[in-house]
């Protein structure tokens, strides 16, 4: 088993107040999840208006898998345009 982990650090130029922010936060965390069948969460930057953090995360039985996965929605949130990407490292946990 083979767990991949992805953080994003967004940019959201766009968002004037916390309100804007949600609405774009969980508009990305839906798609994301219905799309790839991921686990996704806002996890750090809770009070900034234009920042935010995520965590996306999956399971699969080889390594490859799990590093394509996170590739794939590494380019899908970049390609939606609601928030620049600033950092995504990929980390993977092996047994």
């Amino acid at each position: 088993m083979y767990v991949g982990a992805l953080r994003m650090e967004l940019y959201l130029p766009e968002c004037r107040s916390l309100k804007e922010k949600r609405q774009v936060v969980k508009s990305i965390i839906d798609r994301t999840r219905s799309r790839f069948n991921v686990a996704v969460a806002e996890v750090d930057k809770h009070d900034l208006w234009q920042v935010c953090s995520l965590g996306i995360t999956c399971v699969s039985n080889s390594e490859y898998t799990a590093r394509e996965t996170l590739n794939r929605v590494d380019r899908a949130v970049r390609s939606l345009g609601k928030a620049e990407v600033l950092d995504s490292p990929i980390t993977i946990f092996t047994p």
